[in-house]
């Protein structure tokens, strides 16, 4: 079964166009970690409830988790247990507490056992179908997809100076077709959404609100990181409708866990 995300995907050019974007976009995190103080890392991050610590461990573990799922694709036998919802979070909390110096190091070698993994992957592998955390299945190549999200995302989480503005357009491209294709299918009441930087123009449904911005800006509204109030709308900004939480599964996407397709 194919996905909306499928065509999405293709803005991040080939698995080894993927992958490069991914080794990019981790290290600019990684020089960003490396940067903070130990008590910038205990400072709140844009996240509630989080500091600095927690939005870079949480991070780690999600690349530690995507390390996981490629095992699973390449041999299609679990490489050893999985990390459950609940271990992850105690962990997340545990590896706050890390000093400066020690979560940038584990972050940093999370990444580069991602990245050789990934290169080392066999073509067929990557079109094998494997489970996110949440319960829905998808071809192995949309884990590029997935860290780069996680990546791009927290960083600007971390509320250190880097903005949507830096979000790469390759990313940013991706994530709108990824994101709109997604709210299509469930009839969110968004007429259309222009990135007028990028030069493309989404159609959603017959009726709602048409938005305009940069790229950018009309992702940050979608992800819940930046208000309304910086798009170009035909109705007041307080009208618009509030996305949904995100980011979700792609629709009617790839099937899920025990699913035959």
């Amino acid at each position: 079964m194919s996905g909306p995300a499928e065509e999405g995907h293709l803005a991040l050019g080939t698995k080894e166009d993927a992958v490069g974007h991914v080794v990019a976009s981790g290290a600019r995190l990684v020089r960003t970690a490396a940067r903070l103080s130990d008590t910038a890392l205990r400072a709140p991050s844009a996240l509630p409830g989080w500091t600095r610590g927690h939005v870079l461990a949480h991070v780690a573990h999600g690349v530690d988790a995507y390390v996981w799922l490629l095992g699973l694709a390449r041999t299609g036998r679990e490489p050893g247990p999985r990390t459950g919802a609940a271990a992850l979070a105690s962990a997340v909390e545990r590896d706050a507490l890390l000093c400066a110096d020690g979560i940038a190091a584990r972050l940093r070698q999370n990444l580069d056992r991602f990245t050789a993994r990934a290169r080392a992957m066999p073509a067929p592998a990557w079109e094998r179908l494997v489970p996110a955390l949440a319960g829905w299945r998808h071809p192995a190549r949309y884990v590029l997809a997935r860290c780069l999200r996680e990546l791009e995302t927290h960083h600007f989480d971390l509320d250190s100076g880097y903005g949507t503005e830096q979000w790469p357009h390759a990313y940013v491209t991706w994530a709108l077709e990824d994101t709109l294709a997604t709210l299509r299918a469930q009839g969110f009441p968004l007429a259309s959404v222009e990135a007028v930087d990028l030069g493309r123009r989404w159609s959603l449904a017959a009726q709602g609100a048409s938005v305009a911005g940069a790229g950018h800006q009309v992702l940050g509204w979608l992800t819940g990181r930046t208000p309304a109030s910086a798009l170009k709308a035909d109705r007041p900004a307080r009208l618009l409708s509030h996305p949904p939480a995100w980011p979700q599964p792609p629709l009617p996407g790839w099937g899920h866990v025990g699913d035959d397709a």
